[in-house]
């Protein structure tokens, strides 16, 4: 039997405390808070056998196996670190802590630690020894029920590769439970430091949840407003994963004068999770503003409702106390693990950062001696690889290179122009005849393979020899010329037919010699070549 410790037994401790509750593997053996009075109701209620005021007291109790952190976070850190070094298992309820020099001090703390032999005691009370301890940090999203399923069905690619993310929250005037004053106290004093209600201390969980279906980001946008000078919403937070093309978006909202349907906290939450193929939607968390199925998927055909799962926002703690008491007997790991807690802790500061700031925030960048320095070097690095093509095109109608263009020569689809020719060779291995019964088309073609020099003849330049045809006649050179290839596909009744041919001449002929002989008028006499 492991026995856990609850150090704070605040408002957040009554849905945390059910977990352990009949639990034959834990049970809730101590509990701590600073207010005496609510250390013995908690202990009456919960059947605990000990109740103390201070934590360093339940860390010196040898029958005490695990501790519960429930205190605000600026309290974590002190916590967790004596937590550790006493050899006890730690869950600590999110975010990890304030910033990230502390977060890293935890993490060495937590790799330090080992959990020492205990003094002889009944098997039936004492928990198994470890070799070290477990330390997690407490987010009930990621066992929210309605999530776990979007990420199986995220997995079994029922909506295809993710493209995109959104999120929903609002906060409204009344509803839910009563929430103490002291709740609110030390709140307002971490939001008067920067660590607000919405985008820092709830915005954990949105964040986590995120992670969980998407993967990490790369780089934040965030706008963070108060519509009464305490409260940090409206606020709109943008983000980019590091795997390419897939973008998310947090939409925080405060309507004074709603009514939130809800069990806990008067707010709620909804996700749109896009992929190439189908969306997933989760329609409640928190609240019961949406009364439907709480999950949706259209498949790209059909929408179907899923409700055979829990929707209680509870469930999602016990789903977590039952995570940190099988990483404790060795059974599963802990989510959220030191690193994985860290990188959320990063995306709330890049949040805030980005805000404070009024540009777009690295996640890289905290962990860089200088952060902006580093930030704005990336920046322009990423601007000169990937800035769109001008519109004009590479040369102006007279070949020369635009202004614009001679101090940006790179074109983001560079990378992909050496695949043009032989994927248009190999265009016949890949057409469907069956699909093109009865057709009848005619389509051209024009790739432009660069300058090259020699004589402006217009013919078929490849040869065993020169086969990119951009040598000119031997003892020969001339002026710049742009190389051209000319393909042409007809298709007669299904039937397909593919002719390639290379042209080189002057940049503005040789494609308006194209432009003929697909039989068009060239579309760039005023603009040049594209």
């Amino acid at each position: 039997m492991i026995h856990v410790a609850v150090v704070g037994c605040g408002r957040i401790s009554d849905l945390h405390a059910p977990a352990y509750h009949d639990n034959p593997r834990a049970r809730i053996y101590a509990v701590c808070d600073r207010d005496a009075a609510t250390a013995d109701r908690r202990k009456t209620e919960w059947g605990a056998d000990r109740a103390y005021t201070d934590y360093r007291e339940v860390l010196d109790d040898p029958r005490v196996d695990a501790v519960e952190i429930l205190t605000p976070q600026l309290l974590h850190e002190e916590i967790v670190i004596a937590a550790l070094r006493a050899g006890k298992h730690v869950q600590l309820q999110k975010p990890m802590t304030v910033d990230l020099p502390s977060a890293d001090r935890i993490c060495k703390a937590v790799a330090s630690a080992s959990v020492p032999v205990p003094a002889p005691v009944p098997a039936a009370v004492s928990a198994p020894a470890a070799a070290h301890p477990v330390f997690k940090v407490a987010d009930n999203y990621l066992f929210y029920p309605p999530i776990m399923r979007a990420r199986q069905l995220i997995d079994s690619g029922a909506i295809g590769k993710l493209t995109g993310i959104r999120i929903g929250f609002i906060v409204g005037g009344s509803g839910g439970w009563e929430v103490p004053a002291s709740a609110w106290e030390w709140r307002i004093k971490e939001a008067a430091a920067g660590r607000g209600f919405n985008t820092f201390d709830h915005g954990h969980h949105l964040y986590a949840a995120a992670w969980y279906l998407t993967g990490e980001a790369q780089r934040v946008s965030a706008w963070v407003d108060s519509w009464d000078g305490i409260t940090d919403s409206p606020a709109t937070i943008m983000w980019k994963q590091r795997s390419g093309g897939l973008y998310g978006v947090i939409d925080f909202q405060t309507s004074p004068e709603m009514h939130v349907p809800s069990h806990y906290y008067a707010n709620d939450e909804w996700f749109q999770i896009t992929g190439e193929k189908g969306l997933i939607f989760i329609n409640r968390c928190t609240g019961n503003i949406h009364t439907g199925p709480v999950l949706t998927l259209f498949d790209g055909t059909t929408m179907h409702e899923i409700d055979d799962i829990p929707s209680d926002w509870a469930t999602g703690f016990a789903g977590n106390t039952a995570n940190f008491i099988a990483a404790i007997l060795g059974e599963e790991a802990p989510t959220l693990c030191c690193h994985d807690a860290r990188e959320i802790l990063k995306f709330a500061l890049a949040v805030q950062r980005s805000s404070d700031r009024r540009r777009e925030v690295y996640l890289e960048e905290f962990d860089h001696t200088f952060p902006d320095a580093w930030a704005r070097r990336h920046r322009r690095r990423e601007i000169r690889t990937f800035r769109p093509a001008p519109q004009n095109g590479l040369f102006h109608p007279t070949g020369r290179l635009s202004r614009r263009n001679r101090l940006n020569r790179r074109d983001p689809f560079a990378r992909y122009a050496s695949q043009a020719e032989p994927l248009t060779d190999a265009l016949l291995t890949r057409f469907d005849r069956d699909a093109a019964a009865g057709w009848s088309a005619a389509v051209g073609l024009i790739l432009t393979t660069g300058t090259c020099s020699g004589s402006s003849d217009t013919g078929d330049s490849g040869s065993a020899a020169d086969p990119a045809g951009k040598s000119g006649p031997a003892g020969k050179s001339g002026p710049a010329r742009l190389c051209a290839i000319h393909y042409s596909l007809l298709i007669t009744d299904g039937v397909p037919e593919l002719t390639k041919r290379r042209v080189t001449g002057e940049s503005n002929d040789c494609l308006h010699d194209s432009s003929r002989a697909l039989g068009g008028d060239p579309p760039w006499k005023a603009k040049g070549c594209l």
